[in-house]
């Protein structure tokens, strides 16, 4: 068995063993597993069936995992998108009014021109040609959009007629919890304890059933059907003027997220060379993107890369076999339905808001001392939960970001793809 996984791997190539390999894929499941409470919980708002969306939830990361590991041979986990499910959820399906199937559709889509993307020069023309400061607004302005969305469901904020928002009831229990789970996991995290965010949900769910909140009639159960979402999406249905914006959106988080957390456990475990080269990041790329487009066919928004997967990396994670541990860890999942359909929202809030504060970590890196480069960023990061739309917040700053570079006399610091999308977001606001 050591020799098949050596050969499989190059275990000895790495400098790691089949023993580091298995707690390295342990740890990054722990410190990711939380993903299948919080998607099934936020996939059901649509209208999907809550079994269906938890098994689909661990079958396309578990699937997404093993590409991962088989084929580029990362120790990087994957699974649905936090943040691009929230999108999906709560503005393509709550505000734009799609069916669940159509916004699967879209997602398809997406994953397709990702794969296309990632097969050709294309990924590189628009790494290259998208503004670095637009892409790290992105990824904060989803942060801000998670986090707002974690506050609401826990009761933190809550609708009001005069101001338009206000502090929610801290008397409820439900809100103490909510607020108590976003503490633990944050005191967690400081001291560095593997798998907080777990705990969190889990300590706070446990903590509801003693106080008579919810109900625990088990733990392990025979996995529920996948047959309400499996090969549900209607792709003719998201090939609609309306939803290039969506497919966009869906695209390029995606792909910035996907590259940014490989980049990163590259750099962390070993895969880049003295000349600054990353080895197999082509395929890296191809078996996200795929995976992005395999995940529709469960009932899942985009799968994507998870930057967790650096704790697995920092416990000795160097080859796919840490995917493989991580992706039959999430099969194994798929018999704890039971404990998935009673966590209650205010259990899992507190993870929203944490995450989200994580990736508005990345706003340090933004080019302060240029105006005609923060404004268009501040901009994105503002109106995507303003607008509660991550489509929306990223037209509205491409659009502004054409407009202050061309009127400040900066009309060379404008790239092609960076006049493509501005015109693409600028007729979907003008003639749609």
């Amino acid at each position: 068995m050591n020799e098949l996984l050596d050969r499989l791997f190059q275990l000895r190539a790495k400098g790691t063993t089949a023993g580091t390999e298995l707690i390295a894929g342990v740890t990054t499941f722990i410190t990711m597993v939380y993903i299948i409470f919080v998607n099934p919980q936020m996939m059901a708002m649509t209208g999907m069936d809550h079994g269906a969306a938890f098994v689909g939830t661990c079958l396309a990361a578990a699937l997404a995992c093993y590409i991962m590991g088989l084929y580029a041979n990362w120790p990087v986990g994957l699974a649905p998108g936090m943040g691009l499910n929230a999108f999906f959820t709560y503005t393509v399906v709550g505000e734009m009014g799609y069916s669940w199937q159509v916004a699967l559709g879209a997602v398809f889509i997406a994953g397709v021109l990702f794969v296309i993307m990632s097969v050709t020069r294309l990924r590189r023309w628009m790494m290259d040609s998208i503004p670095l400061n637009m892409r790290i607004a992105m990824g904060a302005g989803v942060g801000l959009f998670v986090g707002f969305i974690g506050l609401k469901s826990g009761g933190i904020i809550v609708a009001n007629g005069a101001t338009y928002l206000s502090l929610g009831d801290l008397t409820k229990i439900e809100t103490l919890l909510a607020a108590m789970s976003f503490l633990v996991i944050a005191i967690l995290s400081i001291r560095k304890i593997p798998g907080a965010i777990i705990i969190g949900i889990l300590g706070i769910t446990t903590i509801a059933a003693f106080m008579g909140l919810v109900q625990i009639d088990g733990l392990v159960a025979a996995p529920p059907s996948l047959a309400p979402t499996f090969m549900q999406l209607d792709i003719v249905g998201a090939l609609d003027v309306a939803m290039i914006s969506v497919i966009i959106a869906f695209l390029f988080v995606n792909l910035f997220d996907t590259a940014g957390t490989l980049l990163g456990v590259a750099s962390r475990s070993g895969l880049i060379d003295s000349q600054g080269n990353v080895q197999n990041i082509d395929r890296a790329l191809k078996a996200d993107s795929s995976a992005s487009a395999v995940g529709a066919f469960f009932g899942c928004a985009p799968v994507t890369s998870y930057v967790e997967s650096s704790a697995g990396v920092e416990a000795g994670g160097r080859t796919g076999l840490t995917a493989v541990v991580v992706g039959s860890l999430f099969l194994l999942a798929i018999f704890f339905s039971p404990l998935a359909a009673v966590v209650p929202a205010y259990a899992t809030a507190g993870a929203l808001i944490y995450v989200a504060i994580l990736m508005l970590c990345g706003m340090e890196a933004l080019d302060w001392s240029d105006m005609s480069e923060v404004l268009p960023a501040l901009v994105t990061i503002v109106m995507i939960p303003l607008s509660f739309s991550i489509a929306n917040g990223i037209a509205l700053g491409f659009i502004t970001y054409v407009a202050v570079k061309f009127f400040a006399g900066k009309r060379s610091d404008i790239t092609l793809g960076a006049w493509f999308l501005g015109a693409i977001f600028l007729a979907k606001f003008t003639f749609l």
